[in-house]
């Protein structure tokens, strides 16, 4: 009779994902018991605490895996490289700036999040809710579980792990999603898309999954590569391509969570209906994560590959880096909404980690984990300005979030320091000398050229050159234009009468409420918003002090990592020196 014999297990090597997946446990416990006065804050030390914590962790560790090169837990279930560590460590990072963003509640004095997500938009109960003062204290959890998720998403040598490790990520993300206390209806329908579209790609990595068990006849990373590189089997000898069918299927679901094109339809309409602040974390550390999954991945199964199968895989990140770079770029240069112009700049810049990624080599992991921290930085940052700038109606109600280009004219005249960090943020996006998009893009074409991929290095410049114009139009628009007051007052339509799509636009979609403040009466129609919409104004409302500190540290980053970037490089030198790819 055979005995169980229980695994040894390093915990040391699990604390960074259980010090997250442990806070969010006792999250779920704090909303059960702790009394509603009191939660918000209880939840918030503790989401801080738990991210900082796992922070500490990855240090902790740092030297332990730089000197073994690997560290394993039960066969290979959790596999900490230094790679995965550094991936770890900026979504660690990113994460406990997004929380400090969703934590802001501003000048208002309410925060992002519908009172009761559940609610049905325009509805006598959300009314009763939002007067009442009611507050979504369930986010922070739902961060934590998604953030553990990301955390366990490249660190893992298991394909049913890995699988398991992107629904603990989605799922919190698909919830929090919905729960916009603007737009409501925008915000469930984006949640809706996000989710529908992300089980398609679930389902095709599973498959994935399936295939490169019925391959190798494993679904350990590690032992396929062996059993590629010998094969032996049946399945393997008379189906080769078998197994870059499998690889496909996989890297659907990775490419999807970076939004690589073709699979970034999802992207535009998630990140403008989603809550401006969970756009922020999405955007930031879901890429960081995603990116470091595909790098363990890919990596690993491409040294299993004979020399055709590999430039076959090649040949597929080619095409897909171009593609994703030209959809970024022609679709984000005619946006005009501000969260719909990042998120294609978003699905730009996934492009550009392609291009690193395709030389397959350490080289490219070393250049993806400097961009992903650059753009983590960059992105949040932008995405936490935008928080800031407001409608607001005739009453001096606060709106929703002015997101249609115009309404962003004459921002340095409003707020100069809001606009300094704002520019500069989107100057490292496109890559400018002394930012640290320029060195996080000089990396990902350098690894390209390294790898014999110059033409696609070549692409990506261009693609680089056309993005500068929807980053410098912005810039333009808030330093040299004069804001919108003037142009009333000369008896200009205000920009804030109309949106991106041609309707007034205050906040009320499809019969939805303002964000703030008492509600206008209801006359059945949309007529009294639209009115409303007519006569908003643009307001900067005043941070309580997190959002201030988020875009300080982000603005701040990506200076230093411009202009004294030595220690970070060297740091991800050391984390890609050890190959975490195989053996």
């Amino acid at each position: 009779m055979n005995e169980f014999v229980a695994p040894e297990i390093d915990w040391a090597v699990l604390s960074p994902v259980l010090v997250v997946l442990a806070a969010g446990v006792v999250g779920v416990l704090v909303e059960a018991f702790v009394p509603a006065r009191a939660r918000r804050v209880v939840q918030l030390v503790l989401t801080l605490g738990a991210l900082a914590g796992s922070l500490v962790a990855v240090a902790l560790l740092w030297d332990r895996v730089l000197t073994d090169g690997l560290a394993f837990v039960v066969d290979g279930t959790v596999l900490l490289t230094p790679f995965t560590l550094g991936i770890q460590a900026v979504v660690a990072l990113l994460a406990l700036l997004g929380v400090l963003v969703v934590a802001d509640r501003t000048s208002t004095g309410q925060d992002a999040f519908a009172p009761t997500a559940a609610a049905v938009p325009g509805t006598a109960y959300e009314d009763a809710a939002r007067q009442a003062g009611l507050q979504q204290t369930e986010i922070y959890p739902l961060m934590l579980f998604a953030t553990g998720g990301m955390l366990l998403f490249p660190a893992t040598d298991n394909l049913i792990v890995l699988f398991i490790a992107l629904e603990v990520l989605s799922l919190p993300l698909y919830v929090l999603c919905a729960t916009a206390r603007r737009r409501r209806l925008l915000s469930q329908e984006a949640a809706f898309k996000y989710f529908l579209l992300g089980s398609f790609a679930s389902a095709l990595m599973l498959f994935g999954i399936a295939l490169v068990y019925g391959a190798t006849a494993t679904v350990s990373l590690e032992l396929a590569v062996s059993r590629l590189a010998n094969p032996d089997s049946p399945v393997l000898t008379m189906m080769p391509d078998l197994v870059i069918a499998a690889v496909l299927l996989i890297s659907v679901g990775l490419l999807f969570k970076i939004g690589a094109a073709p699979f970034h339809t999802w992207t535009p309409d998630v990140y403008q209906g989603a809550p401006t602040p969970i756009t922020a974390f999405m955007a930031a550390c879901v890429k960081a994560a995603a990116i470091g999954a595909m790098v363990r991945v890919l990596f690993t199964l491409a040294a299993g590959l004979d020399e055709p199968l590999r430039r076959d895989l090649e040949t597929g990140l080619w095409v897909v880096a171009i593609l994703t770079m030209l959809v970024g770029t022609a679709a984000g240069a005619v946006q005009t909404d501000v969260k719909r112009m990042l998120a294609y700049s978003s699905i730009a810049h996934a492009g550009f980690l392609l291009v690193a990624m395709v030389g397959l080599d350490e080289v490219g992991a070393q250049a993806v984990l400097f961009y992903v921290l650059a753009y983590g930085l960059a992105t949040l940052g932008a995405f936490a300005v935008v928080t800031l700038v407001r409608e607001q109606d005739a009453d001096g109600v606060v709106l929703g979030e002015a997101t249609h280009l115009s309404q962003w004219a004459g921002l340095g005249r409003r707020s100069p320091l809001l606009a300094t960090a704002f520019s500069l943020f989107l100057l490292s996006m496109a890559g400018i000398p002394l930012t640290a998009g320029f060195l996080a893009k000089f990396g990902a074409f350098s690894a390209a050229v390294e790898a014999g991929a110059w033409p696609l290095a070549v692409i990506g410049v261009l693609a680089s050159i056309v993005a500068v114009f929807f980053y410098v139009r912005l810039i333009v628009l808030m330093v040299l234009t004069p804001p919108v007051e003037e142009t009333a007052d000369d008896g200009v339509t205000p920009a804030g009468a109309v949106a991106a799509d041609g309707t007034p636009d205050d906040g009320f979609r499809d019969g939805e409420g303002v964000e703030d403040g008492p509600e206008p009466a209801r006359t059945g129609t949309l007529t009294a918003a639209r009115a409303l919409a007519g006569r908003a104004a643009v307001v900067v409302v005043a941070s309580q002090g997190p959002t201030a500190v988020a875009i300080t540290v982000c603005a701040v980053g990506v200076v230093l990592l411009g202009i004294v970037p030595a220690a970070v490089l060297d740091w991800t030198t050391q984390a890609a020196a050890f190959r975490p790819f195989g053996p």
